[in-house]
């Protein structure tokens, strides 16, 4: 590996998310920890060491970020300013920089003026790179915790909301994810042995336990521990689900279990697909424009795809990858992304 390698940085509030990309722009590492910054700086400085430790000789770095919104911080400026701060000293203020939008990057004697615009800038870079590669397509990374879906039209970002509240407005935000979403946040009301059941307004289940429970979800997926911090199995997902409806597991038969968490699923699913129709269409984007699929719930965006009549490509496929999975590429696309913005820069 060559010391002209640069490693892109993706801080959010739940992980951490790194890759590393050659001086030919090839990605040769990925990587996702867990990072709980809700809780403090140690768990960011926790969250660095864990990676530091498998990247040597590597003096170039750049930032993206969501991680200032936690609640940790008073307001996301004062967040951007903790981050970076952080990461300079860290890293080095020579060696690294952060990245702003529109291709652009900036040093931390610089970042107190322009808070704002690397303020949840993440999506910025991976539609930037998307757009180097493709004239029209839907890009759509599905986190843990939110979505993003972002037009692009003629090898341009047309995205309409600049900033998380504008985003949410024009559901090119949707706060809903795979794992970490509570299932109060998926609906207030459940079909469950021949009722409609309120669901209490606990944080008892997320969809980690829906889409466990459906078969479909990779626990190395999940990295943050369950609502009760119990078992990750389908009986304690299960049992998880069971508490939403005030119920213990026992109380029905595990095939209900699991039909209750497909009926989630699809609820999810539902405003997903919803979501990205009424962006795309915002966006004036023909029936042949692509969905690029990103992050860790790229097996329900092929779904989408194909329930939309759309073609679909993962992130990675974009890419020049040496040695990866590429889906393991496509779940830090954010980070993959602003080192490729940075070698052009």
């Amino acid at each position: 590996m060559s010391s002209d390698d640069i490693i892109g940085w993706d801080i959010g509030g739940a992980h951490l998310k790194a890759s590393r990309v050659s001086a030919t722009g090839v990605v040769i590492d990925a990587m996702q920890v867990p990072c709980a910054l809700w809780r403090g700086m140690d768990e960011l400085d926790r969250a660095f060491d864990q990676v530091l430790a498998l990247q040597k000789n590597v003096q170039r770095h750049v930032v993206t970020m969501t991680g200032e919104m936690v609640d940790f911080f008073p307001d996301r400026a004062s967040g951007v300013k903790a981050i970076a701060e952080f990461v300079a000293n860290l890293l080095g203020a020579e060696n690294v920089r952060f990245y702003k939008g529109d291709g652009e990057f900036v040093m931390l004697d610089q970042v107190c003026t322009y808070t704002a615009q690397i303020a949840s800038a993440n999506w910025r870079a991976t539609a930037e790179c998307v757009a180097l590669k493709i004239s029209d397509g839907l890009l759509v990374d599905m986190g843990s915790t939110t979505t993003d879906i972002i037009p692009i039209v003629a090898h341009r970002v047309r995205n309409q909301g600049h900033n998380d509240a504008t985003r949410l407005v024009t559901e090119e935000l949707v706060y809903t994810g795979l794992t970490r979403t509570p299932l109060m946040a998926i609906a207030e009301r459940v079909p469950f042995a021949g009722e409609t059941v309120p669901l209490v307004a606990e944080y008892f289940a997320t969809m980690a336990d829906v889409y466990r429970l459906a078969g479909e979800l990779q626990e190395c997926d999940d990295q943050h521990p369950a609502a009760d911090n119990g078992e990750k199995t389908s009986s304690a997902s299960a049992t998880r689900l069971a508490r939403m409806l005030g119920r213990d597991r026992a109380s029905a038969p595990m095939a209900d279990w699991r039909a209750l968490a497909c009926w989630f699923r699809a609820r999810q699913f539902a405003r997903l697909s919803a979501a990205c129709e009424r962006v795309a269409t915002a966006a004036n984007l023909p029936l042949s424009a692509t969905i690029v699929g990103a992050g860790v719930g790229q097996f329900l965006l092929r779904e989408i795809a194909a329930k939309t009549n759309r073609n679909y490509i993962e992130f990675s496929d974009l890419l020049s990858v040496q040695n990866l999975t590429k889906k393991v590429v496509s779940n830090v696309a954010p980070a993959v992304a602003v080192a490729l913005l940075a070698k052009r820069g």
